[in-house]
C-alpha cells in the first residue's frame, strides 16, 4: 500500500493522456448523446435549433397515431413506437445470433488446425490475417461482385441447376433480392471479414498452454477430441469470453459490412430490407444535419441511447452465465 501511494501519481501521468482522449471522444459524446434523447425542440420552422424544454416524447409519445397518414411536422416518429426501428434491431439481432457463433467456432478449429501443423504455419497465418489489415470496403466491393447476377457464385448456381432448367439466381445488384438470400452473403461476409482477429487471439493463447497438459494426456491415450475439450477449450475459455463479447458488440454495432454491399440505402433499390440498428441511427442523423432539422435530433439520439442499453444488457448476462465457465 505504501508503494503504491509513493508512485501513484507516477501512474495518474501514464494513464492521463488516454484518460483524457476517452473523456473527449468517448464518455463526453455518449452523455452528450443521453442527454439531447431528452431535449424538446419546437415544431414549427421557425424555430428551428431552438431549445425549449425536456421530455421524454423521443422515446415514447402519447399523441402518436400509427394510423396517422403523417406525423407532426419536423418530428420523426418515437423510437419506441417506431416499427421500422425495431426491423433494424431485430435484423441486426438475426445477423449477430448467426454469424456470432458460427465464426467463433470456425476460427478456434482454423486455430486448432494452425497450431497442430509446422510447416508453412507462418504462411497460413499471414493469409488468414490479411482480411484484419485490408479495407472493409473494398472486400465489401469484391463480395458485391462475386455474388452479382452475372458473378462468380451465381454463375456457379445456375450451372448446378441448369438440368433443371434456366433459374437464374437473383444477384446483389438486381431490383430486388430475396431476404434470406441477401442475409446469407451479409453473414458470410462478416464471418469471414471477422476471423483475421479471432484467430490471432486463439492462435496466441493455444501457444501459451503448458505442454505438460498435452504430455499428460498423451501417455494416458487421451483422443485428440478428448485433448480439445478438455484440456485446449477450458484454458481458452477467457479468450472465448473475450472475443464472444466484443462479437457480439461488434455484431449490433454493423454497418460498414451491409454499406459496402448494397450501398447507403442497405437494400436492393430503395428498399432498406437489411437495415442495421447503426444504419437506422445514420440515417436519422443524415436526415438531421441534411435538413438542419435540429427538432429532430433528440429521436435520432434517442435510437443510439436504446442501442447502447440493449448492448450493455446482452453484455451483462454474457458475464453472468460465463462467470463459472470461465478458468483463469
Amino acid at each position: 500500500m505504501l508503494e503504491w501511494k509513493k508512485d501513484g501519481w507516477k501512474a495518474a501521468i501514464c494513464l492521463a493522456p488516454m484518460l483524457l482522449l476517452m473523456a473527449l471522444f468517448t464518455f463526453y459524446p455518449i452523455i452528450n448523446t443521453i442527454i439531447t434523447s431528452f431535449k424538446v425542440y419546437p415544431d414549427a420552422p421557425s424555430g428551428i435549433n431552438d431549445f425549449v424544454g425536456w421530455g421524454f416524447g423521443a422515446y415514447f409519445d402519447p399523441a402518436y397515431n400509427p394510423s396517422m397518414e403523417a406525423w407532426e411536422w419536423g418530428k420523426e416518429i418515437p423510437v419506441l413506437q417506431d416499427k421500422s426501428f425495431w426491423s433494424a434491431v431485430a435484423f441486426t439481432v438475426l445477423l449477430a445470433v448467426i454469424s456470432v457463433p458460427l465464426s467463433i467456432i470456425i476460427a478456434l478449429l482454423i486455430s486448432v488446425a494452425l497450431c497442430s501443423i509446422k510447416p508453412l504455419r507462418g504462411i497460413f497465418q499471414t493469409i488468414f490475417f490479411l482480411p484484419y489489415v485490408t479495407n472493409g470496403i473494398a472486400f465489401g466491393m469484391v463480395f458485391a461482385s462475386i455474388f452479382s447476377w452475372n458473378g462468380l457464385i451465381n454463375g456457379m448456381f445456375n450451372a448446378a441447376i441448369n438440368w433443371i432448367g434456366d433459374i437464374p439466381i437473383e444477384g446483389l445488384t438486381d431490383k430486388t433480392v430475396a431476404m434470406w438470400a441477401g442475409a446469407i452473403v451479409i453473414i458470410t461476409y462478416t464471418i469471414w471479414n471477422g476471423l483475421a482477429f479471432k484467430i490471432l487471439v486463439f492462435v496466441g493463447g493455444i501457444q501459451g498452454i503448458d505442454k505438460q497438459y498435452y504430455q499428460a494426456a498423451q501417455l494416458d491415450g487421451a483422443s485428440k477430441w478428448r485433448v480439445f475439450r478438455k484440456i485446449t477449450l477450458p484454458l481458452l475459455s477467457p479468450m472465448v469470453l473475450y472475443i464472444t463479447i466484443t462479437s457480439l458488440i461488434g455484431a449490433f454495432k454493423a454497418y460498414s459490412s451491409i454499406v459496402a454491399i448494397y450501398g447507403d440505402t442497405m437494400g436492393s433499390g430503395s428498399d432498406s430490407q437489411f437495415m442495421t440498428a447503426v444504419g437506422y441511427i445514420y440515417n436519422s442523423f443524415n436526415q438531421v444535419t441534411g435538413a438542419s432539422q435540429w427538432q429532430l435530433l433528440p429521436v435520432s439520439s434517442a435510437s443510439a441511447v436504446v442501442l447502447f442499453i440493449l448492448i450493455m444488457i446482452v453484455t451483462g448476462f454474457q458475464m453472468l452465465y460465463n462467470k463459472k465457465r470461465v478458468h483463469y
